[in-house]
């Protein structure tokens, strides 16, 4: 039982020495590929999204009791 708790500690233990031994290449370059949209480009109406409002509820009245009324 304790063997099988212990497997993933060994298995990221593996993954960290793995990716600190490996190197990067660094002369293969960066593929960066610009988007290109056909919509025109709106700053003000680029938001889709827009806030929803709760709609306004009357609040109920509290109830007050007549007068001479006993309780």
């Amino acid at each position: 039982m304790m063997l099988v708790l212990k497997l993933p500690i060994l298995y990221l233990i593996g993954v960290v020495w793995w990716a600190i031994r490996s190197s990067p290449d660094p002369y293969a370059p960066a593929e960066l590929v610009p988007v290109v949209s056909d919509l025109p480009h709106d700053p003000a109406g680029s938001c889709t999204w827009r806030v929803r409002r709760r709609p306004i509820r009357p609040r109920p009245r509290p109830r007050v009791a007549a007068r001479g009324a006993r309780r």
